[in-house]
């Protein structure tokens, strides 16, 4: 199986990099410049699961002419998805499998429009990585998996041949019979995980610290909830015990979003906050109270307003 992977940051640069030294056949589309990069110091790794430097990376760039690949993994950020669609594009042929490991759901329905239903695939990924200044991939912890499925349910023949490829490489890999339910609950504790910390600019102990800390969370939660619950989606027992481990237990844990709104980056504010509150119930405005996620969301939308004002 041909393997394109879009990207080779911290997420791509991660997953196919495991793939790659366990002998799976993997290209990154990249631009001139990480193609410099691993050229010059190979693919880094260092993680708690173990460190790797892959040497002779094979790379193409946006306007090369290579045959098209089996399975093509996204794994870029939401405000670049249609920039990776164009460069990955003229790749695409008849059985190409589009697997992206975006949060939440827009760019499906993105992916679907541009190629077709059958083409794309569910699937998320669960990692903390990022980029040092040496342009090494550093895993910040042990969590490293990947699971993907049909957006209709099932677990299809290519869905079986993708697990058997993944399988064995370096990292958890699940398919999934259910994927878009297991989408619908990361972005609902993913939602809920951003606008906290990014309003209360703190961890999770800061804001259980806080007076009414904790009833922020639990309403940012149930306003999440409601959402996925609109559009069909319940969530299980499991994403329960999930919930009460992670954000109403004192610990450092912080989203990404907060870590890139402190270092002045680029945010996914309308991929993560704002698509779901599209999702929600169509009330008329009027008839709309501002929310905690509501709130969240517009505090957001200000700090991007700042940034491209200050750029």
């Amino acid at each position: 199986m041909r393997i394109l992977v879009v990207g080779a940051g911290a997420v791509g640069g991660y997953f196919g990099g495991r793939l790659a030294q366990a002998g799976r056949d993997v290209t990154f589309l990249v631009r001139a410049g990480r193609a410099e990069e691993l050229r010059r110091d190979g693919l880094v790794i260092r993680s708690p699961r173990g460190d790797l430097t892959l040497r002779d990376v094979k790379t193409v760039q946006a306007g090369d002419t290579v045959e098209p690949f089996d399975l093509i993994v996204l794994s870029c950020k939401a405000y670049n998805l249609d920039e990776a669609i164009a460069s990955f594009e003229p790749l695409v042929g008849p059985s190409t499998a589009i697997l992206p490991l975006l949060n939440g759901m827009r760019h499906i329905d993105v992916l679907k429009e541009k190629f077709g239903a059958a083409r794309v695939l569910g699937g998320q990924c669960v990692i903390a990585a990022t980029l040092n200044r040496e342009r090494e991939i550093v895993h910040l912890n042990d969590m490293h998996s990947i699971s993907f499925g049909e957006l209709e349910g099932g677990l299809s023949a290519r869905v079986r041949a993708i697990g058997e490829q993944m399988t064995g490489a370096g990292f958890d890999v699940s398919p999934s019979e259910h994927i878009l339910l297991s989408m619908w609950e990361k972005w609902v504790f993913l939602a809920t995980l951003a606008a906290s910390t990014c309003l209360f600019r703190g961890a999770i102990a800061d804001i259980l610290s806080a007076p009414d800390g904790r009833r922020a969370i639990e309403g940012l939660l149930g306003e999440c909830r409601a959402v996925a619950q609109h559009n069909g989606f319940t969530m299980g027992p499991h994403f329960e015990a999930r919930a009460d481990q992670t954000l109403f237990t004192p610990s450092p844990l912080t989203a990404s979003m907060l870590r890139d709104v402190e270092n002045h980056s680029r945010i996914e504010a309308d991929h993560i906050l704002g698509d779901l509150i599209q999702r929600g119930d169509p009330a008329p405005r009027s008839d709309v109270r501002l929310s905690l996620l509501r709130i969240a969301y517009s505090h957001l939308k200000a700090y991007e307003a700042r940034e491209a004002r200050t750029a």
